[in-house]
């Protein structure tokens, strides 16, 4: 690496970093923060593994990064990769250390309750940059975050105070979005103006983005609530349309949307979805970066969010948000957007609370969007700066990253 440009990218740092989550570039949130966090890692000179529990799958593979290759390790027969992630991590680490003192860290990017391993034992250092979705902290993300030699890493100001709360000590790194990609435009990749596509510009766009996964009855997206609010709504504003970023018809692990809206009354016409093939392998983000700008509001209530980075995303377009006053939403909002209420609801699988969100809630914060009309929010840009991939990078990672391989 040459010695020119910026001094904050070109600090070397020495050590091995293994992140079990998705694998690198995946079409998931997960996917997006690997990508962002092992560019990053290897661009500061650390040996870097991927060790799949989504994404690779048969063979171990290499990760081709412009600041050199990555280790990438299969998903196993575990769902979760627990008969091999934490042996793939010491395999990784004995290939590439120069002495019994060489420093890893083995980090974790998913719900830390599927971590059951007994070789998890065996690792001196393993980081967890968690997500906290529920209203209280369950008992299995407790007892995770409570190891000896695991540091918490919250992702939202609300996974710090549970986890104040219980006398965990933490530090807090939000989730990042390259707000100098992901900001207003209307160009599609293929050159056409996003409000034609849509069909939209005498329209006033409701979006949602959020993925279709359901535990039986259950939706922690709250599609229910979201969509019962959107049909009331577009009664009494017949020029509303929906637009539906996600797997609409539930894939086998979600509920078929187009039919609840269908009983709800909604016409077809006022609803578009995303191009299934598209949304499976991955919107472009000049894409996405439009299908965004072309929302005059983002519905993004759900039973509880870690993170939620479509509430970044939207922002950095300009466009509002509704979201739940609850978990990690009520921090990720700006003041031009709306945190609606809920009702506690009991998650018997995780042994702790969330909320639903309020119906007649939404649809007020619908009526209040509306009034704004085809506008863009000028303080919602400003709000997703600080979100920004290099902000975090340089003010939340790298303070943390020197204490450990400096």
């Amino acid at each position: 690496m040459g010695k020119s440009g910026n001094p904050a990218v070109q600090e070397q740092l020495k050590g091995a970093f293994s992140v079990w989550s998705n694998s690198y570039d995946m079409p998931t949130g997960y996917g997006q923060q690997v990508k962002y966090l092992i560019n990053r890692l290897k661009r500061h000179g650390l040996d870097v593994a991927n060790i799949s529990n989504f994404g690779l799958e048969g063979a171990r593979s290499v990760i081709d990064t412009k600041h050199g290759p990555v280790a990438h390790f299969p998903r196993s027969f575990h769902p979760y990769s627990q008969d091999t992630a934490p042996l793939d991590h010491m395999t990784f680490v004995n290939e590439v250390a120069d002495g019994p003192d060489f420093k890893n860290v083995y980090f974790t990017l998913y719900d830390v309750w599927v971590l059951n391993s007994p070789h998890y034992d065996m690792i001196k250092d393993i980081w967890s940059w968690t997500p906290i979705d529920h209203v209280t902290l369950p008992p299995k993300v407790k007892e995770w975050l409570m190891r000896k030699n695991v540091k918490p890493i919250a992702m939202a100001p609300h996974g710090t105070r549970l986890l104040e709360k219980e006398g965990i000590d933490s530090v807090y790194v939000p989730h990042s979005v390259d707000t100098k990609t992901i900001k207003e435009s209307y160009q599609l990749s293929n050159g056409l103006d996003v409000r034609d596509y849509f069909k939209s510009r005498d329209k006033f766009v409701v979006g949602m983005v959020a993925a279709n996964k359901a535990t039986g009855l259950v939706h922690r997206k709250a599609f229910n609530e979201n969509l019962m609010a959107f049909a009331i709504f577009q009664q009494a504003h017949p020029d509303a349309m929906l637009y539906l970023h996600t797997d609409a018809k539930g894939g086998g692990i979600g509920w078929d949307l187009l039919e609840m809206l269908q009983a709800l009354g909604v016409p077809s016409e006022s609803v578009s979805v995303v191009n299934p093939i598209e949304y499976r392998y991955g919107s472009k983000v000049k894409d996405l970066a439009a299908y965004y700008s072309a929302m005059d509001v983002l519905l993004a209530t759900s039973m509880g969010e870690g993170f939620g980075v479509p509430t970044i995303e939207a922002q950095a377009c300009g466009t509002r948000v509704i979201g739940s006053g609850w978990a990690a939403t009520e921090d990720f909002v700006s003041d031009e957007c709306w945190l609606v209420p809920g009702n506690p609801v009991w998650d018997a699988q995780q042994k702790a609370w969330w909320q639903t969100p309020q119906v007649p809630a939404i649809v007020e914060a619908l009526k209040q969007a509306y009034e704004k009309g085809k506008t863009k929010s000028p303080q919602a840009v400003e709000f997703a700066q600080q979100f920004h991939t290099e902000t975090v990078w340089k003010e939340y990672w790298m303070p943390i990253l020197r204490k450990q391989f400096v």
